[in-house]
């Protein structure tokens, strides 16, 4: 499985619709941001303005504490960034910690950079001009310490590259963020507003780094980057701070539950964050496909047979079933 969120694979194989299946193969927050109910017409009808632009950058600035002399902004989705920062992005390899997100290296390799995988920063060789790494890492939520960081970012700075970090799951640990590092090292931070309040399909993340970085992705990604209607619902999400404290506690309690079930059934937690759990047991594979035949879908991985990655399910129903499943 590429991707997780898209049953049309699942389906195909295994049967059913989409209202009978249980996803449990992304890691987006299955509670998402209560939207209301209506936006104002204008928001379809016209183009963003600029006002509305600087009220969701100002709010995003806010809430993910960038400092000041360091510049932020939004795109149509994380995605969207990763695809441009090898095109902009001065010439030479990049190294990537891994085993991570997979379209870093696809899209560095698309735009003709050598990609160097390494499993840690601190092993970064010399001739990497640029590295990539996830923070906290998807599938095992393994944090890299921002002291490691750093000096992987001034190696990288000698050399003219940049340390781009992807803070996708960092909205359920905001202590874990490198945006400090911005100001003084060529950091970018890619963030995603979809994962933890639960809108993937809104299509909205942020790039944080110093101005003339940011000035350069801006160019590329041109005017009106993000619709009208993500810009509204972006600004009052991320203002909501009461909810985003109550939505990390809730998290983390439904991240518990969850491992209590896997280890019921056998498996032992090999990492994670409160979106999602990575867990291991030697019949990973068939479980997985176990589960497929009862419309219950997870994510495996074609470089570990023994490990499977579970979403949050949406309520204790959800929780029931995935339970009731592995015992059967």
């Amino acid at each position: 499985m590429k991707h997780g969120g898209d049953l049309t694979e699942a389906i195909a194989r295994y049967g059913g619709t989409v209202a009978n299946w249980l996803d449990l193969s992304t890691g987006i927050n299955p509670r998402p941001w209560p939207m209301p109910q209506a936006l104002p017409e204008s928001a379809w009808q016209r183009l963003p303005s600029r006002a509305e632009t600087d009220a969701l950058l100002d709010a995003a600035r806010k809430t993910y504490r960038v400092p000041d002399g360091v510049d932020i902004l939004a795109a149509a989705g994380t995605e969207a960034l990763i695809q441009w920062a090898p095109h902009l992005a001065a010439p030479g390899p990049v190294a990537i910690v891994g085993p991570t997100y997979g379209e870093y290296a696809a899209a560095w390799r698309n735009a003709g950079r050598a990609v160097i995988a390494i499993d840690h920063l601190d092993g970064c060789p010399d001739s990497a001009v640029h590295a990539v790494v996830v923070n906290p890492n998807n599938p095992d939520g393994r944090v890299t310490d921002r002291a490691v960081l750093a000096r992987a970012a001034t190696r990288l700075k000698a050399r003219g590259g940049w340390l781009i970090v992807d803070e996708a799951f960092g909205d359920v640990d905001p202590a874990v963020s490198a945006v400090a590092l911005c100001a003084d090292l060529p950091v970018l931070i890619l963030r995603s507003f979809g994962k933890f309040y639960g809108l993937a399909g809104l299509r909205l993340g942020f790039a944080v780094g110093a101005p003339e970085m940011i000035a350069q992705i801006a160019a590329a990604l041109g005017p009106w980057a993000v619709s009208g209607p993500a810009l509204l619902i972006g600004a009052a999400a991320l203002a909501d701070q009461p909810w985003a404290d109550r939505t990390r506690r809730a998290l983390e309690q439904q991240a518990r539950a969850l491992d209590e079930v896997l280890v019921k059934a056998g498996f032992s937690i090999a990492g994670g964050t409160s979106l999602f759990r990575l867990a291991r047991h030697p019949q990973a594979l068939k479980l997985h496909a176990a589960l497929a035949k009862q419309h219950i879908w997870c994510r495996s991985f074609d470089w570990a047979d023994d490990l499977l990655r579970f979403g949050l399910p949406p309520d204790a129903a959800g929780l029931h079933r995935l339970a009731a499943a592995l015992k059967d």
